[in-house]
């Protein structure tokens, strides 16, 4: 896949699509960095450790039945599975779907001043494996 404009992500956390009320999503994927250097060696030397992930989500507010406030709110304080990906088309080799679960941890229901669009940040800890799919 070439370069593209991010436009038509998709989000789904516990298999309901909130993709119409994001605004921006990101993905964080990392390993713990052990070091192992000993006496010795003459320059750091580290291996990974324990995988982590996160994700950063904002969202327009909306607190219609079945949109963002009812749905992240009836989850709160449960781990749930999720599913993202780059675009709304097939899954792919050039369009993976990274699927895991979150500890919907953080819930900000209403985020804003006079004046502001009304949105909603909030940022998820992963819970047990992330896996990236391709078919």
């Amino acid at each position: 896949m070439a370069s593209f404009a991010f436009l038509d992500g998709r989000l789904t956390v516990n298999a309901v699509n909130l993709s119409q009320f994001v605004t921006s999503m990101t993905l964080n994927v990392e390993v713990e960095e052990l070091e192992d250097t000993a006496m010795g060696d003459l320059w750091r030397s580290r291996l990974g450790g324990l995988k982590d992930y996160s994700l950063d989500v904002e969202f327009n507010s909306d607190f219609a039945a079945s949109a963002v406030d009812v749905t992240l709110w009836g989850i709160f304080g449960t781990v749930v599975p999720f599913t993202i990906r780059a675009t709304t088309a097939a899954i792919s080799a050039t369009n993976p779907e990274y699927a895991g679960s979150l500890l919907i941890s953080q819930l900000t229901p209403l985020d804003g001043s006079v004046g502001d669009l009304a949105k909603t940040s909030v940022t998820w800890p992963g819970s047990a494996a992330l896996a990236r799919n391709t078919t």
